[in-house]
């Protein structure tokens, strides 16, 4: 069958996609840049790619005429823009004009639970994509989850976070709401048994684990995975711009992700029912049996997708493709070079780089750096890095997005995501037994030029003892 996937570079859409390729099945990933997208080599045969902007309308027709059936994963969790909820549906009425001129017999959205009376900005919007997306030609099956459990996934690193940080807290009292929280080996079956099944055709379900638990007692069941003694105390007062400042600062979360899980947490996410489960044959695992996978693929280093990765969980809101070409025109650049002793010892020093590995020199300034970014509204440190030993043009790199990465040439590029009156790329490049490191800043306006001069002190410092341990 063919199949399109949209959202192919998010953390559903990276894990679907291997399952349904090892399914046989014929896809193609909509992305909204080429450059972001990783294919692995055995993918090649039976996975195509084609950029596409849901905004854009003209970008549409891209999609083949015929297509069997299509997945929706599109979904502005963060709010980057504060009338998402307007694109989002802007989006959903673009893709059904077009999926209506093509042959697709389904569409499966992945949606939120939407049982509550008061519903936040967030899930408001989940609903009225499902009521725009139903108005399709094609047979429309949506799957409504509440959290996600899985290594990863938003839910999951904020409770590592939060568990693994604060031995007592003091909480909002929206950690009393209850949820129904679900493994995300439990989410990719359902998502891939629904395809072509006429038993789910014009019909939603709402998708749970069998346990039903408060936020606080899925931080306390973390800690028990993890053999930790936590206390943890709610109080009334807390408003929710203080609970956003919460997890901002504690967790790896950006502010406005934040915000918008904070409004989402406030509203109970249990299952209408589980029929699905008797339907499809389904039957999810507890929370501590995906707590337990979680941890076991976090500690192998066998994460196969992140939220961290995704655009929303930092500044850089355009395409990889504008910002690959390195500019030195009206830019400060600090050059660097040293020979190299051992090229594939140069090579994996470099691909390890950041995370829990650290810079390699001065580590503490690059915290500090880190820290005054989190305090001006930035990502800070904390976002770390997906894997320890592999990049792709895409992901995170701590307050680093990685443009371009090509083991076999020595090369990559990184962007800078924190808070700068400009921008900034840190670019390492291996030709012949020479390592090359740039730093280049483009400042903008008066308030570009100082803090080039002002931090320009530690550069030598930094850079020059970051450069001798990529090579020793």
């Amino acid at each position: 069958m063919k199949i399109l996937l949209t959202g192919a570079t998010g953390y559903i859409g990276k894990r679907l996609l291997p399952i349904l390729v090892a399914q046989g099945h014929e896809i193609i990933c909509c992305v909204r840049d080429k450059n972001r997208f990783y294919c692995p080599k055995e993918f090649e045969n039976n996975v195509s790619v084609i950029e596409i902007d849901f905004l854009n309308q003209q970008s549409l027709n891209a999609i083949p005429n015929d297509i069997d059936a299509a997945y929706y994963l599109i979904h502005s969790m963060s709010g980057a823009a504060s009338n998402y909820d307007e694109l989002e549906s802007i989006s959903a009425k673009n893709f059904v004009e077009r999926l209506n001129q093509t042959s697709a017999k389904q569409v499966i959205y992945l949606s939120g639970i939407v049982n509550d009376q008061s519903l936040s900005k967030h899930l408001s919007s989940r609903k009225n994509m499902e009521t725009i997306l139903g108005t399709g030609t094609f047979a429309l099956t949506t799957l409504r989850a509440g959290i996600i459990v899985g290594s990863g996934s938003a839910s999951f690193e904020i409770i590592r976070d939060l568990v693994n940080k604060l031995p007592v807290m003091i909480t909002p009292k929206w950690l009393n709401t209850k949820c129904q929280p679900i493994a995300i080996t439990d989410v990719l079956e359902f998502l891939t048994k629904s395809l072509l099944n006429p038993l789910t055709y014009h019909q939603s379900f709402d998708i749970g684990g069998p346990d039903i638990l408060t936020y606080k007692e899925m931080l306390l069941g973390f800690a028990k995975a993890k053999n930790l003694k936590r206390w943890i105390f709610t109080i009334p007062v807390m408003t929710p711009k203080l609970s956003s400042y919460w997890l901002y600062f504690v967790t790896s979360t950006s502010y406005k992700l934040a915000t918008a899980l904070v409004s989402s947490m406030k509203v109970k996410v249990i299952c209408r029912d589980t029929k699905i489960n008797d339907l499809l044959g389904v039957q999810p695992m507890t929370y501590e049996q995906a707590l337990s996978r979680a941890l076991i693929k976090v500690e192998e280093d066998q994460v196969a997708s992140s939220w961290k990765d995704s655009l929303i969980s930092g500044r850089f809101s355009n395409n990889i493709s504008e910002y690959l070409k390195v500019p030195k025109k009206d830019c400060f650049i600090d050059r660097r070079k040293m020979e190299i002793v051992n090229r594939n010892f140069t090579i994996e020093r470099i691909w390890s780089i950041g995370g829990e590995t650290g810079w390699y020199y001065g580590d503490w300034l690059w915290n500090i750096r880190g820290f005054i970014d989190k305090l001006f509204g930035g990502v800070g440190l904390r976002r770390g890095r997906t894997n320890k030993h592999s990049i792709h043009a895409g992901d995170v790199l701590d307050f680093w997005r990685v443009l371009y990465a090509n083991k076999e040439e020595g090369k990559l590029i990184l962007f800078a995501e924190m808070k700068l009156p400009g921008e900034a790329w840190l670019e390492f490049k291996i030709i012949g037994n020479t390592l090359y490191q740039s730093a280049t800043f483009r400042p903008r306006g008066i308030w570009g030029k100082l803090y080039w001069y002002s931090v320009l002190p530690f550069h030598g410092f930094i850079f020059n003892g970051m450069l001798r341990r990529l090579i020793k």
